[in-house]
């Protein structure tokens, strides 16, 4: 069968290279894909990024299986536009990503259906958040409503650093935000103390299955320092989520959600992922929905990932979630993100990056490119995160030192990584 992957990040390319190793697949196409999907011979580029344009390609080639990895063909409608033309394709429609691409709607979904999550306002004027602020006192978050490719959110902790969030989101349109219809609007919400994981499920309308436990580093900088960034490396699986929070999780997060959006009139199918805060009591609540995988804990994911993913999303789009139990390696996996000059800000692009495994993959270890294209025999930046170095260990420090190895041979001007991906749970 021929598959069809949508994205040219990191994450698709490990969507594609897991998808690739299935029997059943004949062939597997990016699109657009990138630098490091142009190399890998079992994968196949695809210069088509116009949802239309795309669904009229996979209709031609008759496409057995489509999965969207990125955030903005969902809010675009692709799944909707895919299953009009009788295609199968995993992924939730464009109400149901909503869940993503709004905030103001993600957060009043919640408040009515009872999922723990931060208390919050919304606003579309900036001299009322102004005085919301002001009220509340720091820390406080600054989230803006649309779609900013894992940016559009300020953890301030300071006054200073709130106010001139608001200004940037709605005065300024800063971020790269697609702004929702009514315009520009943030969401300013209580800041949750405790530590960060990432809970990633598989949903297919009424089932739900959960993949491996992860963490990840949104913090530019080494002990969490810096600004926010879309994810600078992650690991597999996350101590902090234990049996009993994972129990929780589940229990007062993930069913709810899914059930609530049955309800609602809007049943979700695709990847969910929830960003999870979880206190010293153990206790789980919402920082936010992604309609995705997360960018870079797809990484360790897969690569710990031992059932056919294929088999996983065809089950899934059959409405037979519940029939699937899925297989998991019980080494640890740490990817590292090498990010470009000057992300997340003004990034640098066209430098040539070196030292890279000739097929991308060396024993225990794979280099997952994202924003990377060929030129004339050279591998180039071409957009923020660059590259995401992911090994395997018996151990986590073992699985550590494999990833920081092979980084130490790859050197393009101007990179930037971190070195302490998964310090907390080293330490602990």
């Amino acid at each position: 069968m021929k598959v069809l992957v949508v994205g040219g990040g990191g994450r698709e390319h490990a969507l594609a290279w897991k998808l690739a190793q299935s029997r059943k697949v004949q062939a597997v196409y990016v699109a657009p894909g990138n630098g490091g999907t142009a190399l890998d011979q079992r994968l196949v580029n695809l210069d088509l990024t116009d949802v239309t344009a795309l669904c009229r390609w996979a209709q031609e080639e008759k496409i057995g299986l489509t999965v969207v990895g990125p955030e903005q063909p969902l809010a675009s409608g692709i799944v909707d536009e895919f299953r009009a033309h009788g295609l199968r394709i995993f992924g939730p429609t464009r109400q149901a990503a909503q869940l993503e691409s709004s905030k103001a709607f993600s957060k009043a979904f919640m408040k009515r259906h009872g999922i723990p999550t931060a208390e919050y306002e919304t606003f579309t004027e900036a001299a009322p958040a102004h005085a919301y602020i002001d009220r509340m006192g720091a820390p406080i978050v600054v989230k803006a409503d649309g779609l900013a490719a894992g940016k559009g959110v300020v953890v301030a902790m300071t006054l200073q650093e709130a106010h001139q969030a608001v200004d940037f989101m709605l005065l300024d349109q800063g971020l790269g935000v697609t702004h929702n219809a009514g315009g520009a609007r943030v969401v300013i919400e209580q800041f949750l103390g405790g530590e960060e994981a990432s809970f990633i499920v598989l949903c297919d309308g009424r089932h739900v299955l959960a993949l491996a436990t992860s963490q990840d580093h949104k913090r530019l900088l080494d002990g969490d320092q810096g600004p926010n960034t879309g994810g600078m490396g992650a690991y597999s699986p996350a101590p902090v989520v234990t049996p009993e929070v994972h129990a929780r999780a589940m229990r007062e997060i993930i069913l709810p959600t899914v059930r609530g959006m049955e309800k609602d009139g809007l049943p979700y199918t695709g990847f969910l992922y929830a960003g999870l805060m979880i206190d010293a009591q153990g206790k789980p609540s919402t920082l936010e929905f992604n309609c995705r995988m997360g960018d870079p804990e797809t990484q360790p994911i897969l690569m710990r990932l031992k059932s056919d993913l294929f088999d996983v999303l065809m089950a899934a789009t059959s409405g037979e979630l519940d029939q699937i139990e899925l297989e998991w390696d019980r080494r640890w996996a740490l990817g590292v993100v090498m990010a470009a000059h000057g992300y997340p800000a003004q990034v640098r692009q066209g430098d040539v990056i070196k030292g890279l495994p000739l097929d991308g993959s060396e024993a225990d270890c794979t280099v997952f490119y994202a924003a990377t294209r060929q030129y004339q025999g050279q591998t180039l930046t071409a957009g923020g995160r660059v590259l995401c170095v992911t090994a395997l260990g018996e151990s986590l420090r073992q699985a550590h030192q494999r990833a920081y190895a092979a980084v130490d041979q790859i050197c393009f001007d101007g990179m930037q990584y971190r070195r302490d991906i998964a310090h907390r749970a080293m330490k602990a």
